[in-house]
C-alpha cells in the first residue's frame, strides 16, 4: 500500500514538473509484451517514460535501472524495487578477485540475464540501448543488447521512443529538478528482418528513435 501511495505521489510530482505527455505514433498503447527502447540523457528518463505509460501498462512494464546509481541508497533502492519494479543491471564488471579459485572467465555473469528473466516471465521492459547517458542531443551508437533480446524473443514487440526535453529538467550533475514541459513519443514497432546483421539492425533501431524527435 505504501508503495502505491509513493507511486501516485511520484506520478503527481513528475506530471506537475514535466507534464509527462505521451504521444503515440505508429502504435497505440496496448497491453501486449513489448520492449520499449529510447534515447537516454538523464537519470529522470526512467521516471519520465514510466510516468508517460497508461496505468494498465505501467503495471506490466519494468524499467531497466543501473544498479550502481539506483541502488546506492536505501531510499532509491526501495523506490526502484517497490514502486517501479525495476530490473537492475550492472554497468561495470566486478573487479577481479586474485584469491578466487575459479577463473574470472568462468565466473562471468551475463549482464543481460536479468532482462532475459523478466521477458521470460512475461513482463514488458524499458531499456536505453546507448548503455549510458549522452549529452550531445544525439543518441550514441546502440549497444548489442537490444539485438540479442530481439533475436531471443522475436514474439515481443519492439517499440522505439523519443524522450524530449527531460535533460533540461535534470541535467547531468544536477540534483534539483526544474519545471519544463516534456514528452515521450512512441513510434511504429520494428523487428529484426531475416538475415539482418547486428550492426545494421542497431543502426536502424537508433534511426527509428531519432526520427521521432521531429514528429
Amino acid at each position: 500500500m505504501l508503495a502505491k501511495l509513493v507511486g501516485w505521489l511520484l506520478l503527481g510530482v513528475v506530471r506537475l514538473l514535466t507534464g509527462a505527455q505521451a504521444r503515440w505514433y505508429g502504435c497505440p498503447p496496448k497491453a501486449e509484451q513489448r520492449i520499449y527502447f529510447a534515447n537516454h540523457q538523464s537519470h529522470a528518463d526512467l521516471v519520465m517514460i514510466w510516468a508517460a505509460l497508461p496505468e494498465e501498462l505501467r503495471s506490466i512494464t519494468r524499467p531497466i535501472a543501473a544498479r550502481d546509481y539506483w541502488a546506492n541508497t536505501p531510499v532509491k533502492r526501495w523506490i526502484t524495487t517497490e514502486v517501479f519494479n525495476a530490473v537492475y543491471v550492472e554497468r561495470q564488471a566486478p573487479a577481479p578477485d586474485p584469491s578466487a579459485a575459479v577463473p574470472d572467465e568462468a565466473r562471468a555473469v551475463d549482464p543481460l540475464a536479468p532482462l532475459v528473466e523478466a521477458l521470460r516471465s512475461g513482463d514488458s521492459i524499458i531499456i536505453f540501448p546507448e548503455g549510458t547517458r549522452g549529452h550531445t542531443g544525439e543518441p550514441q551508437k546502440f549497444k548489442s543488447g537490444l539485438y540479442a533480446l530481439a533475436t531471443q524473443f522475436p514474439e515481443v514487440v519492439l517499440v522505439p521512443a523519443w524522450i524530449d526535453n527531460v535533460q533540461r529538467v535534470m541535467p547531468k550533475g544536477e540534483i534539483v529538478p526544474v519545471p519544463i514541459l516534456c514528452s515521450v513519443t512512441f513510434g511504429a514497432p520494428i523487428r529484426v528482418e531475416a538475415g539482418e546483421e547486428r550492426r545494421a539492425f542497431l543502426d536502424r533501431a537508433r534511426a527509428a528513435v531519432i526520427a521521432l524527435r521531429d514528429v
